[in-house]
């Protein structure tokens, strides 16, 4: 996975700059429909290796993302997707970019797609990130050689904690989720912890300083009595800020889903 391709698509924005009405003092484009952006995606030629696309989503959004595509042959083979989700970013545009730091080698032995979206410093729960991820997530169903019975939602840190959310509210979607570093629980009102209906794989620092590991695990016992299937694997001796010592772990939650995922 070592090629490069840079794809841009600058959509309509010439039309958009010179056919408005010179007496139109607003200038507001018209908002893009999913048609519009199912079309566009249709379009890009997406080669094995690293694919950064940016792309003009509905609500004229700007949607920036990363799709690695693995060098086989897709003929009857299509390929388990990785939605994986970067940490706090503060709006970095290259946050998504940082996939070799542990999803590339984490996932090396699935042979899988990977996708790599930008949450533009928003929580990966906000409406605008769970319109941009169910968007890419449906195109890449539709136009990339996806295993659709093989969709794994995976982050570090705030992206774990979107890993956690995703494997929460889309079951129908997500076959595991793999959250990373995450400080996450969801309760009822009476204050019982909800059940995570998707199967769930949890990697956390012995020694994470932002994050403590007691919450997570104190988390995961109380999803687990309430019925979730929650793995959870203590990094030894790693903190917070180091994702790169995570790839390991990772690699044993590949382990995990080739074992009793798939």
């Amino acid at each position: 996975m070592k090629s490069f391709k840079h794809i841009v698509l600058y959509l309509c924005l010439a039309t958009l700059a010179f056919g408005c009405n010179a007496s139109d003092d607003t200038n507001t484009p018209p908002a893009r429909t999913y048609a519009d952006i199912k079309q566009d995606f249709s379009m890009i030629n997406f080669s094995p290796g690293t694919n950064d696309v940016s792309l003009i989503g509905v609500n004229n959004e700007f949607w920036e993302f990363r799709v690695i595509m693995p060098d086989v042959d897709f003929t009857n083979n299509n390929r388990p997707l990785i939605l994986t989700l970067h940490g706090f970013s503060n709006g970095d545009p290259n946050a998504h970019k940082n996939t070799a730091c542990y999803a590339e080698p984490g996932f090396e032995a699935l042979d899988a797609i990977i996708l790599s979206p930008n949450n533009r410093g928003l929580q990966w729960f906000d409406p605008y990130n769970q319109n941009q991820v169910n968007t890419l997530i449906d195109m890449a169903k539709t136009y990339l050689p996806v295993d659709n019975t093989k969709i794994v939602v995976n982050g570090y840190s705030d992206g774990g904690n979107g890993a956690w959310w995703y494997s929460e509210t889309q079951p129908n979607v997500f076959a595991a989720g793999i959250p990373m570093a995450s400080a996450y629980g969801s309760y009822n009102p009476n204050g019982s912890a909800k059940i995570i209906p998707t199967p769930t794989y949890v990697i956390h620092g012995e020694n994470d300083e932002l994050f403590p590991l007691q919450n997570t695990q104190d988390w995961v016992a109380a999803t687990s009595l309430a019925g979730s299937e929650t793995t959870l694997v203590v990094a030894t001796g790693l903190t917070h800020v180091e994702p790169c010592e995570y790839v390991p772990y990772l690699q044993d939650a590949t382990t995990w889903l080739l074992n009793d995922i798939w």
